[in-house]
């Protein structure tokens, strides 16, 4: 089969077709910007910074497509929160003062401006860079930052908003969350118009290590269905990951209708290839732990080997179940990049597949 370039291969497999290699698009911002020797208080409000390091890492490692994403508090900065910003850790928003006193607020609260509120800007920035740069031959990802229920959370503090959903009114709660689903496709579609390939959100507050799998169902799954069709129907493939074990889950997360969803390590990944519609892409899910800091490269490979078997390579693209840490060894990053190479050939899929 004639080489493809990194884009080219993950337009196939987007469009169902088969690629040259399968394509790796790790989850690689933190590790991005500790290869360019910087540190993300330096990045997380400069977005033509963050696309340096994008840049730089991608081109030492070859990998086919790069996600942007500084941290978990932008959206709801940039509709009030107050945000802790630290040295070598991403921002988080500061809970303990939330923006919704009372849920009541919701209201009259703002539509932000993905142009001028808050850090938004950076973000779309660090996409447009990137795209101009080596969009026309790399998979540019724009995170669009959070989902709906973990907005909710976050908007008005982890705990707080768990009680609510006990003791207040359903429809109070529905409104709640249609407002966040709002404002994240507010910055789902600035994605697109930045010229991002796809655009994603993070929706980890919804995920099993905080609410059941049927409050999954009752409050977090209808916004995400919804946010989808928007999104996609403007024109842009979107992406929905979910931190932890989703394996309860990963049925319902595919008839949300996201073109991609972003798994986590602990998803039994063979499964979930036979759970969701073949239509939808699998990204994901080698264990950002171990193997790849803690591990060696020969635990990497074998990991990556078996990854590929489990799906036999349909509709798949390689990558880490969640961040990859700024600490992952290089010889690690580039065992996981030649792994997924040599296991995730034509010439190996057609083989797992008997064709």
């Amino acid at each position: 089969m004639k080489e493809m370039t990194s884009l080219e291969r993950c337009m196939a497999v987007l469009n169902g077709t088969t690629p040259d290699s399968l394509p790796i698009i790790p989850q690689s911002f933190m590790f991005a910007v500790e290869t360019a020797g910087m540190k993300i208080s330096e990045v997380n409000r400069n977005g033509k910074k963050m696309a340096q390091a994008h840049i730089i890492s991608q081109e030492k490692y070859g990998y086919d497509g790069c996600v942007i994403d500084f941290d978990d508090a932008t959206i709801a900065e940039a509709v009030g929160a107050k945000v802790i910003y630290r040295d070598d850790e991403p921002a988080i928003v500061n809970e303990e003062e939330p923006v919704l006193k009372d849920l009541r607020e919701v209201y009259d609260m703002p539509m932000p401006d993905p142009l001028s509120s808050g850090r938004m800007s950076e973000w779309l920035e660090a996409t447009k860079t990137l795209v101009d740069s080596i969009g026309d031959h790399v998979f540019v990802m724009g995170r669009a930052d959070q989902g709906p229920f973990s907005i909710a959370c976050l908007l008005r503090g982890t705990t707080q908003f768990m009680m609510d959903l006990l003791t207040e009114d359903k429809k109070l709660i529905d409104d709640v969350l249609d407002y966040c689903r709002k404002i994240s496709a507010v910055f789902a579609k600035a994605q697109k118009d930045a010229g991002a390939h796809a655009t994603s959100i993070g929706d980890a507050f919804a995920g099993p290590n905080l609410i059941s799998p049927d409050m999954y169902r009752q409050f977090a799954l209808e916004p995400e269905k919804k946010l989808a069709k928007e999104v996609q129907d403007y024109g842009i493939p979107f992406s929905i990951h979910i931190c932890g074990n989703t394996n309860d889950i990963i049925e319902d997360m595919g008839t949300t209708g996201a073109k991609i969803l972003e798994v986590d390590w602990q998803l039994d990944i063979a499964k979930a290839r036979n759970l969701v519609p073949m239509s939808t892409t699998l990204m994901g899910n080698i264990d950002p732990s171990f193997p790849l800091v803690l591990g060696t490269p020969g635990d990497i490979e074998l990991a990556v080997k078996q990854l590929i078997e489990a799906t036999q390579g349909r509709n798949h693209i390689i990558s880490s179940g969640c961040a990859i840490g700024r600490n992952t060894p290089p010889e690690n990053f580039r065992a996981f990049i030649a792994a997924a190479r040599k296991y995730g050939s034509y010439e190996v899929i057609q083989s797992l597949n008997n064709i």
